[in-house]
Parts: structure tokens; C-alpha cells; sequence
């Protein structure tokens, strides 16, 4: 298992963490097998998405904002409702296969750290497990 440390800069932010992701395998030295991609925090998620055109990001969040709006009369007192559930739709986690000691990803796709509650330091936990 290791550790990535997160830092993000706005209230709601997508972060390509593929790099890390895939230094996490190479470490790992499993050739083959799985990469779990796991956030701890409620009120941010993991996604596999494209990551060649950075306006994919920006209309995943703004369709998400559109979905769940800031301000919904949510009975939360923390007024964080909506990171809450933003991270449910997301997910907090994502599986990707290995192969050759390299993540399976398609050929626009990356993985992405979804901040719905910053900014804030966030960790995301790589589990690489042989397969």
C-alpha cells in the first residue's frame, strides 16, 4: 500500500493522478494484477475519465455543480452537503488492471483525484495487488 499526498487549490477540482498512480505500480514490482485507487474522505472521490482535454474536466464539474447545487437547503450544518454528495456519485474508488507492470488504461483515459470540499491536503492509498 502507499500513501499520495494531494494537495488541491479551489473548493471543487478534478486532479490527474495517473503519474502517481503509475509510479505507485512501478514501485510495487508486480507485473500483472490490479491498482486500487482509494480516497478516505467523504467529501472527495476517485474517477477514471479523459485526461487529454482538460475541458472534459471542467464539464464533469460544472454538470456535477448543476446536479447537486452548493446551496439546496441540505440539513447538514457543516454546509458541505453537496461535496458529500458529489463524492457518492463519483465513487471513492477505482480499480485498473495491470499488465506488464503498467496501468490499462485507454488511450485518452487518466485518473483523476475529485475534490468537492477543498482546498484542502488530501491522501489517496494505492493498493497494488498481483493477479
Amino acid at each position: 500500500m502507499q500513501r499520495l499526498h494531494i494537495s488541491t487549490t479551489v473548493r471543487e477540482q478534478l486532479v490527474d493522478i495517473t503519474l502517481e498512480v503509475a509510479e505507485a505500480v512501478a514501485v510495487s514490482g508486480i507485473a500483472e494484477g490490479v491498482a486500487v485507487v482509494y480516497s478516505p474522505h467523504t467529501t472527495a472521490g476517485i474517477t477514471v475519465n479523459e485526461n487529454a482535454d482538460p475541458d472534459v474536466a471542467a464539464d464533469l464539474l460544472e454538470t456535477l455543480r448543476r446536479i447537486v447545487p452548493c446551496e439546496a437547503g441540505y440539513r447538514h450544518c457543516e454546509g458541505n452537503s453537496d461535496a458529500h454528495v458529489k463524492a457518492s456519485l463519483v465513487g471513492s474508488s477505482a480499480v485498473v488492471p495491470i499488465d506488464g507492470g503498467r496501468l490499462v488504461l485507454g488511450t485518452w483515459q487518466g485518473v483523476y483525484f475529485a475534490e468537492f470540499d477543498g482546498p484542502r491536503s488530501r491522501n489517496v492509498i494505492v493498493t497494488v495487488t498481483p493477479g
